[in-house]
């Protein structure tokens, strides 16, 4: 509100008796308000008008939400959240073991294209039902969500455990379709709830979260790979065994997050300023060039080390290194993100990413494999991480209403991306000759292509905040 009046308000601005209406029921004598610049009464003014005796309203703007960093709720929805990455995005990393036991075993007799589909469904239902979740949280159903996806993740877990061997819809069924669609109602919502208690440290938050799903890809693959062998036990308990620390993770992060607005009403979300936010979706188009190559060494990285005589007692341990990288490359980047913004370090984290999968190309032995599993890990785990900060960046709304949504986009065009990325991989590869060049060429132009994109939005940003750097 200007601080002059108008000239309509200036001339008749006191009635007859001297006396201005305020909204609050009070009564000034011979005051003129608008009068003194920047004199305000309540939180809306009425001013009585002598000619037509009206009143007209002046409403504030809507505050935007306080945040208070630090909190013991907004740490412990962290925790929460942590564990509902590790139920999530833990499996999902660990299905390169599923892609090794399934491909010498358990649905032997399919290609390893084919059977990459079933973790690339996965992979993609988890973020494209993001669309959906991400509006369903940003209009207050975040519980709904977290209940209900739990509820789905654990029983296309029990389900995959009876399926049957060389029973390939089976496993796509349950493993590609039931427990992504449940992955996929949680993951976002636990993601975007950082939104609530952090600003300052939002990508650190969000780092945290985003690394314990790399941890639950330590841990899973060891279990696994221990139990698959196993007389007695084998396929299904190992399955079962997962579900069953799933139970527990999911009973305390529904227990212990908590929304910071249960019953705020949210505002509607204004939908023009996404659709002509340019680069919003240049940012869009970078992430699925990207994210098309990025998990591709999650998904072969062990068949890589076995088909170039790698010693076999240390294949079962390049998942975990790799997913180990992952865990420290998905909190530390966070800091240095919120320092100089998170578009300036997932630059050279995609740049570091294609080339280190050109590097792949001459690695022979354990000491090669390892350390590009660690130095893999690190890069790609902080693109990841840093993907959703890097959307968060370009919300235009000061109550951050879109965020969800807009991260929900961005969770679409990366789920179509996973969707095809191994799977066009796992073809290039032409099975049993594994042409790994052709592969490794696709995951490094698109990765650089997509960094391409990223560069060209962050100088779109910088210009639109009047030249701030840090973005």
């Amino acid at each position: 509100m200007s601080s002059e009046p108008s000239p309509r308000h200036s001339s008749s601005t006191e009635n007859d008796s001297g006396d201005i209406e305020l909204s609050q029921g009070s009564r000034a004598q011979g005051s003129k308000i608008g009068s003194q610049p920047g004199t305000r009464a309540g939180s809306t003014i009425s001013e009585k008008v002598d000619a037509k005796d009206k009143v007209f309203p002046i409403e504030e703007p809507p505050s935007a939400p306080q945040f208070v960093e630090g909190t013991l709720q907004g740490w412990l929805t962290v925790c929460g959240a942590s564990l509902v990455a590790m139920c999530t995005f833990g499996n999902i990393q660990s299905f390169g073991v599923y892609q090794a036991y399934y491909t010498q075993s358990f649905l032997s007799g399919n290609s390893p294209s084919k059977i990459s589909w079933i973790g690339s469904v996965q992979l993609c239902l988890q973020f494209t039902v993001g669309v959906f979740s991400g509006k369903l949280f940003d209009q207050g159903y975040f519980h709904s969500l977290m209940i209900g996806g739990s509820l789905l993740l654990l029983f296309s877990s029990f389900m995959l455990s009876l399926a049957k061997p060389h029973q390939f819809y089976q496993a796509l069924l349950a493993q590609g379709f039931g427990m992504g669609i449940g992955m996929g109602c949680m993951f976002l919502p636990a993601l975007s709830i950082m939104s609530h208690y952090f600003r300052k440290r939002r990508a650190v938050a969000m780092g945290i979260v985003v690394a314990s799903g790399s941890l639950g890809g330590v841990i899973y693959p060891i279990i696994l790979n221990k139990v698959f062998p196993r007389e007695g036990l084998g396929f299904p308990w190992a399955v079962r065994f997962i579900a069953f620390i799933n139970i527990v993770f999911l009973v305390i992060a529904n227990l212990i997050m908590k929304p910071r607005w249960p019953t705020r009403k949210r505002n509607p979300v204004d939908m023009s300023q996404i659709i002509h936010d340019t680069p919003y979706w240049v940012t869009n188009i970078g992430l699925f060039l990207g994210f098309w190559g990025i998990f591709i060494p999650y998904f072969y990285l062990q068949l890589f080390s076995e088909t170039h005589g790698v010693d076999p007692n240390f294949l079962t341990w390049t998942l975990p290194i790799l997913n180990a990288g992952a865990v420290f490359g998905r909190f530390m980047p966070n800091f240095l993100a919120d320092k100089y913004g998170p578009l300036n370090v997932i630059i050279p984290s995609g740049i570091i990413s294609a080339g280190m999968l050109w590097a792949l190309l001459g690695v022979r032995t354990i000491a090669g494999v390892t350390l590009f599993g660690l130095v893999y890990g690190f890069v790609s785990g902080a693109f990841l991480t840093l993907a959703s900060p890097a959307v968060a960046a370009f919300t235009r709304s000061p109550t951050l209403d879109d965020i969800g949504l807009r991260i929900g986009i961005s969770c679409f065009f990366i789920g179509l991306a996973l969707l095809t990325g191994n799977p066009i991989a796992g073809a290039l590869l032409s099975s049993p000759n594994y042409i790994w060049w052709r592969a490794l060429t696709f995951a490094c132009v698109v990765i650089m292509a997509g960094t391409l994109c990223l560069i060209l939005a962050r100088q779109a940003l910088v210009r639109r905040k009047g030249g701030v750097k840090f973005v």
